[in-house]
């Protein structure tokens, strides 16, 4: 009983440790050599701080480096805000959402991981492409970075190599793209010491056909600059001075620091995508996370809903592995299992799109949805429930018994 999972992000890795904890023999393959990569998803809901209480990792989670954002607040006409999220009323401990590098979350699963004697990390090596025998996928090639190349068998293969998936490809599955009207520029500005104190809210500010979200750090902010999908040549073409002066004008309290944004190389486009696989598996193969359903940013529920995929699929998946080979049924479970979760956010996704970004970026308002806010505010389970919806997903998935160990 053996799997391959290529793709150390969180999927691959939450799969990986609870694979391992069940006595699975996993490999994860990590084309990297590290995980030190800037704005790879750093949103940690409630769902996923919940699984690591329930897998015995919730102390130690907390103690690594994040800081907990507070509502989403809009500016409203003629003055004043409105909190359109809840999280803060959300059953505690789970009411917030925690901002963590995903590099220290990824290096704090392989570090519990590989207290297990049946998990195996690989970096620097890549899949790169199936083995196949009889018409069934039966494991892997891989290239590591100093050009070694080899095979990999297992009894199961789980692709979780994100929205650009090489084995998706190999195994001729095409998803379904729905539109999206934006990309996302992601940089980071300078945190001032006196701006460090308390929760703060989260607070977008609208502009001419752009709108922007100042994300605070520990020491930064992490700013996510949105404007129409296919305007990387335009900004990249004004160079760094006009992309301050858009940032100053949109974040006037941040203009004494935007020259510290030394060059466009310091901006990083997210080429945003919306789509889904009708079928995640073959037989021998399955796909879950980005991989499976890539999600656009509005929410911040990507790494969270790829990690209860993985949950998902462990707890579907183990007994069938110690049994042997998951048969295609085993797998279609999975799917069933996370399909309409994943219907459901993607739809939700889309509609905050038609909302909050389609008519500022094409010049239709300059500003927040107030339709929207008005109908919040004389309805106040709508907050509710769409932070609950967000922070939990709509299938919540828990931790089986055979990966719960007791709090360290």
């Amino acid at each position: 009983m053996s799997v391959v999972i290529s793709g150390g992000g969180p999927a691959g890795m939450v799969l990986g440790l609870m694979l391992a904890r069940a006595g699975v023999e996993v490999t994860v393959l990590e084309k990297h050599g590290d995980f030190l990569r800037d704005f790879r998803g750093d949103t940690v809901h409630a769902s996923t701080v919940r699984l690591m209480d329930e897998l015995g990792l919730g102390r130690k989670f907390a103690t690594l480096p994040q800081s907990r954002l507070g509502n989403l607040v809009m500016p409203v006409p003629g003055g004043g805000q409105f909190e359109l999220s809840a999280y803060d009323q959300l059953p505690a401990p789970y009411n917030y959402i925690a901002m963590m590098p995903q590099w220290d979350l990824l290096n704090f699963l392989v570090e519990e991981a590989q207290r297990e004697p049946t998990f195996t990390v690989r970096m620097d090596t890549e899949a790169t492409g199936l083995l196949r025998e009889d018409g069934r996928v039966v494991g892997v090639r891989y290239r590591t970075r100093d050009g070694e190349e080899g095979e990999i068998r297992a009894e199961l293969t789980v692709a979780a190599d994100g929205r650009h998936s090489t084995l998706r490809r190999e195994a001729g599955l095409v998803p379904e793209e729905y539109p999206v009207p934006f990309d996302t520029w992601w940089f980071r500005l300078p945190r001032h010491a006196h701006e460090q104190a308390g929760q703060p809210s989260l607070i977008p500010a609208f502009g001419d056909r752009e709108m922007i979200l100042s994300l605070p750090r520990d020491d930064y902010f992490q700013i996510a600059y949105f404007k129409s999908k296919g305007s990387d040549p335009q900004l990249r073409a004004e160079g760094v001075d006009g992309f301050r002066a858009r940032i100053a004008g949109l974040l006037p309290q941040y203009a004494d620091r935007v020259d510290q944004l030394t060059g466009m190389d310091e901006v990083h486009l997210l080429d945003v995508k919306l789509n889904r696989l009708d079928r995640w598996y073959v037989d021998g193969l399955l796909l879950i996370g980005d991989a499976a359903h890539a999600m656009s940013p509005a929410g911040g529920v990507g790494i969270n809903l790829a990690i209860q995929d993985a949950v998902a699929a462990a707890a579907l998946l183990a007994e069938p592995l110690r049994r042997g080979r998951p048969t295609v049924a085993a797998l279609a479970r999975v799917q069933q299992r996370r399909w309409w979760p994943t219907v459901v956010m993607q739809r939700l996704q889309r509609v905050l799109h038609r909302i909050m970004f389609v008519p500022v970026l094409t010049g239709r308002r300059s500003g927040p949805p107030t339709a929207f806010i008005t109908v919040a505010r004389r309805v106040p389970a709508l907050r509710i429930g769409l932070s609950r919806l967000l922070a939990l997903g709509p299938r919540p998935e828990h931790a089986p018994a055979f990966a719960r160990r007791p709090s360290a």
